[in-house]
């Protein structure tokens, strides 16, 4: 496994790392500092470092800062593997032990929530600590949340329409519709709360990883990955401090539902509600940032609590 520079036109300079055969993206900023651990930040669906570019600025002058593109995302290759969760749990811990070479705190949203989580708990010797902003995953459902009457109908549309979509061809055209900048910035209209946030900038961020090679086959792949484990299993798993910063105007969950469901596994949690859509970090930087300074630096108060070798 090896690293390159990159040579990119954003503030921070990144670097491309080979895994598996793959080249993979990743920025560092801030200086090491052995007293606190370091900060991996893991994007969501779509997304890609650029999305932490406020997060990094702000965190890195406390800190040592790295954020990576998960493979078939941002500037890594858009291979053609079968992606899920275990992929890119297996992707994290390798990037941390080869790369950062110690135990990161990890703060991942969405889809990255759910990667960091699978990481914190199914490779805990890495995780120091977790950060979850409005996270990914499914959980068991218990006999009250299941239907009374389950409707048959209903399941055999969901699961005919599923399988149309994993053809080739509607899973492209869906592809092509979706990454239209147009389309693009009616979806983040809809789960953002600020509108402002939503810049040009930001959307050529998401729009121009969809020009590469392979982004369509990514596309479809993960829409036809197998559910993960569940989160309730993970928590149950998980030994580390579990910072949770949830958006309540997410459209695509209830915070607070959601939040009463990971507290109810990991009753040690520490959780803040902002007034934000599901993407915090980008939507209100500034307050995610403070919440994850403070949060860090009472862990590094508190080695006992955190691993740090």
């Amino acid at each position: 496994m090896q690293t390159a520079a990159a040579s990119t036109g954003q503030a921070s300079t990144g670097q491309y790392w080979t895994w598996r055969g793959h080249s993979i993206y990743y920025i560092r900023a801030g200086q090491p500092n052995f007293e606190r651990p370091p900060l991996l930040l893991v994007h969501g669906f779509g997304a890609s470092t650029d999305h932490w570019r406020k997060n990094i600025q702000g965190l890195s002058q406390e800190f040592e800062v790295w954020a990576i593109d998960l493979l078939g995302f941002g500037r890594s290759t858009k291979a053609a593997v079968d992606y899920g969760a275990d992929l890119w749990r297996d992707q994290l811990q390798d990037f941390i032990a080869s790369v950062i070479g110690r135990p990161v705190v990890l703060a991942g949203n969405s889809l990255g929530g759910y990667a960091s989580l699978c990481l914190a708990a199914q490779r805990p010797d890495w995780a120091a600590g977790l950060v979850l902003l409005n996270p990914a995953g499914p959980f068991t459902e218990t006999q009250l949340e299941a239907p009374a009457k389950p409707d048959p109908l209903r399941e055999v549309l969901f699961n005919l329409s599923r399988q149309v979509m994993l053809l080739p061809l509607p899973s492209w055209l869906l592809f092509q519709y979706v990454r239209q900048k147009s389309v693009i910035r009616q979806t983040l209209e809809k789960v953002y709360l600020d509108k402002t946030a939503i810049t040009d900038e930001l959307i050529e961020d998401i729009y121009r990883p969809s020009c590469d090679p392979g982004a369509a086959t990514v596309f479809a792949a993960v829409f036809k990955s197998p559910q993960g484990e569940k989160n309730d299993l993970l928590l149950s798993q998980l030994t580390c401090p579990l910072l949770m910063l949830w958006g309540e105007g997410d459209p695509w969950m209830s915070g607070r539902s959601r939040g009463a469901r990971f507290r109810q596994h990991y009753p040690q949690l520490t959780e803040y509600y902002l007034q934000a859509g599901h993407c915090p970090h980008d939507e209100v930087p500034e307050q995610v940032n403070a919440l994850i300074r403070d949060w860090m630096l009472n862990l590094a108060n508190k080695p006992e609590a955190v691993n740090l070798a």
